[in-house]
């Protein structure tokens, strides 16, 4: 199968994506051969309705010393439901289901625009959707935002992806965006860190439970907790590296 033949990226309001997601039916179409973990392009179909999607098993998972196996793919979800419940969209759609190759994490394509040049994104400093991302990041201690998980598309937003590895008990925050370390929070930010603490203490915190352990939903409290008393975003730690490699 060649690329013209490809299902192609298709632009859904949330609540739709996420219906097709859940419910359609995955064929896989190709690989991302670059991918640490195994990754594949699919169709997602339900009725007239098509779409490509990303889908990643559980069983493709190359286990890490620092993250239990098997748990990359819940990450990623609870990734979506933090970013869902601040309102930035950072996170396109995403769902658990089962897949050809078993359980995973099934996430709706994005068309990138390919005329961005990634490295001049990255080192923006006055991009409010960026800033919007390095505090999702400190929330959800993503270990990994390199510039290729950053997805700008013809219409002028960024998604972000590839969160399997969030959500540490242990301080792991590294990413290219620390342009604004020690910088005060913007108002929105603190509106929306505080709209996430109280929904960690209901409904968000009820989902964040089936995916991840008591000990990390009470750590993603805590890094909340941190960042309201501080008011500022997080300068990097000294004590590991603040960058992922390789960077892009």
């Amino acid at each position: 199968m060649g690329p013209d033949d490809l299902t192609p990226a298709v632009e859904l309001p949330v609540d739709e994506a996420l219906c097709l997601l859940r419910d359609g039916e995955l064929a896989v179409e190709g690989r991302l051969v670059e991918a640490s973990n195994t990754t594949l392009y699919c169709a997602i179909s339900h009725g007239d309705l098509a779409a490509a999607c990303v889908y990643k098993p559980v069983a493709g998972e190359r286990p890490l010393w620092d993250f239990p196996d098997g748990t990359l793919a819940e990450r990623e979800i609870a990734a979506y439901e933090v970013s869902a419940a601040s309102g930035w969209g950072i996170v396109p759609p995403t769902v658990y289901r089962d897949g050809p190759l078993g359980p995973g994490m099934v996430q709706l394509w994005i068309n990138v625009d390919e005329a961005v040049d990634i490295v001049s994104l990255v080192r923006r400093s006055n991009s409010e959707q960026l800033r919007r991302i390095a505090v999702f990041d400190a929330v959800i201690n993503n270990a990994d935002r390199k510039g290729g998980h950053l997805l700008p598309t013809p219409a002028g937003h960024i998604y972000g992806v590839d969160h399997g590895v969030t959500f540490n008990v242990d301080p792991k925050l590294r990413t290219l965006l620390w342009q604004w370390a020690g910088d005060p929070l913007t108002d929105e930010a603190v509106d929306v860190l505080s709209t996430l603490r109280a929904e960690l203490e209901g409904a968000l915190g009820d989902r964040l439970g089936d995916l991840l352990t008591t000990r990390e939903v009470r750590r993603t409290v805590r890094r909340v907790d941190y960042l309201l008393q501080q008011r500022c975003h997080p300068w990097p730690d000294g004590d590991r590296p603040a960058i992922p490699w390789p960077p892009i």
